[in-house]
């Protein structure tokens, strides 16, 4: 519940934001705003001021900014008239150019708020915990039809040193490179015993994510870092600091060695030989299944700790300037990968699993403590805020891009459109939208319903 409630506000938030941004630009042109509204549905508490009542509503889902004149369309049309009559203040009465400044205000704000998010985190400044830049070619475990690494000459064992014309000290920083690289050539620099080799290799596209893969997971030295209270490994006396030497009597390398000993377990006893302050022990653990029938042990392994830049005021905003830069070019890019045969059933979202994610983003870095838990909260809405600038600004009807579509026809042609052609262009707007709605709404309860 507390999740859902942190993805509604986080939400909301981003949603808010854009509304600020159309009510600040509105009041700067001289258009009338009605009401500006945090929240949706009945009106809990108001007051009002310039002409403007301010409100908090009873559902915590963003807002709304509502301007005067925004239903005279609606109006010209159901009365027939070739033109739509205004009053002073009305959102139709502005000149375009004034419309369009109030329609884009809502995305640049959206952007803005983007930019300034990552900027005060990269003031702050952020851990992350990951692996070494270590590999293990998924193809020596699983029957895989593609591996872009092992087709590039790499190996199990090889430490992966740059990507893409980036040097890479982690295996985040390996991930988060692939990740966005999905079918584009990238050069690779490794090294095995000592000796440095480059190659090339093309990221294939994860069709359920949009995502690139190569192929490989990091390697991991098998030393337990924690152990769950309760769990099989725990009541078989596992400890933090813990190396595992042997499951099943055999010897283990890393960590992928440990999980396919447990794997094929089925719940059978596995005898463990780990080392513990310079001696050897032997732990017999009998696997437990998660929800979703996987056996598990209930252990975590060391991680190595990975410290951000430190950044002053002006290098923090061209840092985040930067960030939010490379976050639209990936949206983007995720856009265009729609038509390379990603599954639409995994890549599109609606409203349900959008707030279910925020909060489930929230939730996983609180557990880590309050810092990470913020970190990864608001560098998550910076992603949907973004997101929410690229996709207003799509010359769809209905949407504020299609808004500013109408609005440059109107200033070429010097004179206003005609209602019935406007409201048409709506109409068609508002199908599109509420059959992708439609569609996420569906995909939401198909993911629900699975997991």
């Amino acid at each position: 519940m507390l999740n859902v409630i942190v993805g509604l506000l986080g939400l909301g938030l981003v949603v808010f934001v854009h509304e600020l941004g159309h009510l600040i630009a509105a009041k700067a042109t001289g258009i009338t705003v009605e009401a500006f509204s945090v929240g949706w549905g009945r009106k809990i508490w108001s007051f009002t001021r310039g002409g403007t009542e301010y409100r908090i509503s009873l559902l915590p889902i963003g807002g709304y900014c509502k301007m005067q004149g925004e239903h005279a369309l609606i109006r010209a049309w159901q009365e027939k008239s070739s033109s739509i009559d205004v009053e002073p203040g009305d959102f139709y009465g502005a000149r375009p150019w004034q419309r369009i400044l109030v329609l884009i205000a809502g995305p640049a704000v959206n952007f803005f708020f983007a930019v300034v998010v990552l900027a005060v985190i990269a003031v702050i400044g952020y851990s992350t915990y990951t692996f070494s830049n270590r590999i293990i070619l998924a193809r020596d475990y699983v029957s895989e039809s593609e591996s872009p690494a092992a087709d590039a000459g790499l190996r199990t064992g090889d430490y992966v040193t740059a990507i893409g014309g980036t040097e890479i000290s982690s295996f985040r920083e390996l991930q988060m490179i692939v990740s966005r690289s999905a079918q584009r050539e990238l050069s690779v620099r490794y090294s095995r015993n000592g000796t440095e080799y480059t190659s090339t290799l093309v990221p294939a596209l994860d069709q359920d994510t949009g995502a690139g893969r190569i192929g490989v997971y990091p390697w991991v030295e098998p030393v337990v870092g924690g152990v769950a209270e309760g769990s099989p490994a725990d009541i078989a006396g596992f400890r933090a600091g813990d190396r595992i030497v042997a499951a099943d009597d055999s010897n283990v390398s890393h960590t992928v060695d440990v999980d396919e000993v447990i794997r094929r377990s089925r719940g059978v006893s596995i005898p463990f030989t780990v080392e513990r302050n310079g001696e050897e022990r032997e732990l017999r653990v009998v696997p437990g299944e998660t929800e979703q029938g996987r056996p598990y042990i209930g252990i975590a392994y060391e991680t190595i700790e990975v410290h951000s830049p430190s950044y002053g005021p002006l290098g923090a905003l061209a840092e985040g300037f930067r960030q939010s830069l490379q976050t639209l070019q990936l949206t983007i890019r995720g856009i265009s990968l729609l038509f390379s045969g990603v599954d639409l059933n995994q890549a599109l979202m609606g409203p349900a699993r959008i707030t279910y994610l925020v909060g489930e983003v929230a939730a996983e870095g609180f557990r880590a403590g309050i810092g990470t838990g913020l970190f990864s909260f608001f560098n998550f809405l910076s992603l949907i805020s973004i997101t929410l600038f690229f996709m207003n600004l799509l010359p769809i009807p209905a949407l504020d891009g299609g808004q500013i579509v109408l609005s440059l026809v109107e200033i070429v042609s010097r004179r206003p459109l005609h209602p019935r052609l406007v409201y048409r262009y709506q109409v068609v707007g508002n199908i599109i939208i509420l059959g992708l709605l439609f569609f996420a709404v569906f995909n939401d309860i198909l993911f629900f319903a699975r997991s």
